[in-house]
């Protein structure tokens, strides 16, 4: 990517080409308000179902290295918004918006750089990404939907999260939870979509078991990574492995509305977990303005507004680009590089060990190479301290660039990586960034505690659907 003079005052030991994004972007605009020909752009983000939104911001005049420049600030912007916000429909308004725009046509293009971008949109809202060049009464009016749902906490009703290691289970009592599960499983490469659909069932099955006498089951409601509308998959980590795209439109898109016919119909909701993690996080604290990070398998994310309601917002901020270096670590599902999944995850984990000096057999899957490396946290290993802190310091630049796209003062933390005390290394570090370098910021931090943990997930997802 093109450079910029950019100081941090924070470098990662083991990974010291880390290049900040919020930095970056601040080098960028500084840059611009004094070039000649820097003028306002306006990017809009639209999709088929009318949410739509407009992020301002400003571009070098596009030609020269200045264009190289315009490339990654404007592209990685547009990044950001098709995976946080969701959209099939990209506007451009501004004085050099064409130059911008023809870049961005080839780039988001079936055989371009983002064509993982393409097909995703494609697959949620079967249809392409579309490029346009409008003036500023063509931009999209902003609309975000707000989501009726959670809260609900009457009857009987079952939790559930699917994650991409074990999928989780509880059954709740006029909001008590009087019983809970916990089942490994590996969902990711499974060719045959069954696999997945018996594993859901049984869960909810164990799960029902507990019904107090006398009472009925009357709402499920459930978490998985992914995008889900109106109770489909559009695209989700847990179908990877399934690659035939008529099973998957005829087999796994409409199979959350299977699970609801086989179990009578009743109310029934699943959304993407990253939400639910928000609302369990809002709902427990009693605050608004959340957003919540699960550092697991991968990077689960969702959001509560200022008012308190879920938007229909994607948030799979697994994607999202924050490193700007060149030829930084790639993710080998988009194939696009400086993405959260890299830092933020079991996987991020997986790519740290060797550069701190922990090496482990390649054949050791994920979360057992976490496990190793909460063993050596325990030790007083220093190897595995540098590999806390390196995600600290992420995590600190990562939260003033989210900042940019989410009004958010609370920020639950949770998943695996975040346990035991490499969890605290990673809280610490981050603080210690955003106190030093975006003093401006006011983000309180918080780590459930250890009945949230447990619990928090399967009620936030369980009063998801309101009865009657």
């Amino acid at each position: 990517m093109p450079s910029l003079r950019i100081k941090p005052k924070f470098t990662p030991e083991i990974d010291p080409g880390f290049v900040p994004a919020p930095l970056w972007n601040k080098a960028y605009r500084e840059l611009a308000a004094q070039t000649p020909g820097a003028a306002p752009l306006a990017i809009g983000l639209s999709r088929p179902d009318g949410t739509a939104s407009v992020y301002r911001t400003v571009s070098l005049p596009h030609h020269g290295e200045h264009a190289a420049l315009n490339g990654t600030y404007v592209e990685r912007i547009v990044k950001f918004l098709l995976w946080a916000r969701g959209g099939n429909k990209i506007y451009l308004c501004g004085p050099n918006a064409e130059g911008i725009a023809a870049d961005l046509r080839g780039i988001y293009s079936d055989k371009g750089a983002r064509a993982f971008d393409v097909d995703f949109t494609r697959k949620l809202f079967q249809t392409g990404i579309e490029v346009l060049v409008v003036g500023e009464r063509e931009l999209p009016k902003e609309s975000t939907s707000h989501l009726p749902l959670g809260r609900n906490l009457d009857g009987v009703r079952i939790g559930f999260d699917l994650g991409g290691s074990d999928r989780k289970c509880a059954l709740l009592v006029d909001g008590k939870v009087v019983f809970s599960e916990e089942i490994k499983w590996d969902p990711y490469f499974q060719k045959d979509p069954s696999y997945q659909f018996d594993g859901i069932m049984h869960s909810l099955k164990i799960a029902a078991d507990h019904c107090p006498p006398g009472r009925k089951l009357d709402a499920i409601g459930g978490s998985s990574a992914g995008v889900y509308i109106n109770n489909e998959v559009g695209v989700a980590s847990l179908f990877r492995g399934i690659t035939d795209p008529t099973v998957y439109a005829d087999v796994v898109r409409p199979m959350f509305k299977r699970v609801q016919k086989e179990w009578n119909n009743i109310p029934f909701e699943v959304i993407n977990d990253g939400d639910v993690t928000a609302l369990a996080a809002s709902m427990s604290l009693e605050v608004n303005g959340v957003l919540g990070i699960a550092m697991g398998t991968s990077v689960a994310a969702g959001y509560v507004d200022s008012e308190g309601h879920m938007t229909n917002w994607l948030s799979e901020l697994a994607f999202v680009p924050f490193d700007y270096r060149e030829n930084g670590p790639t993710d080998e599902w988009s194939g696009d590089v400086g993405c959260g999944v890299q830092y933020f995850s079991q996987q991020g984990v997986g790519r740290l060990l060797p550069l701190a000096g922990i090496h482990l057999p390649d054949d050791m899957r994920l979360p057992e190479k976490l496990e190793e490396l909460q063993k050596l946290m325990k030790a007083d290993d220093p190897r595995a301290l540098k590999v806390y802190e390196t995600i600290g310091i992420c995590f600190g630049y990562y939260l003033a660039h989210l900042s940019e796209f989410y009004d958010y003062e609370h920020l639950l933390i949770m998943g695996r990586v975040t346990s035991g005390s490499g969890g605290d290394v990673i809280i610490a570090k981050a603080k210690q960034v955003l106190k030093s370098e975006f003093p401006a910021l006011d983000i309180n931090l918080t780590v459930p505690d250890e009945k949230s943990k447990r619990h928090g997930q399967a009620v936030a997802a369980a009063s998801l659907p309101k009865i009657g």
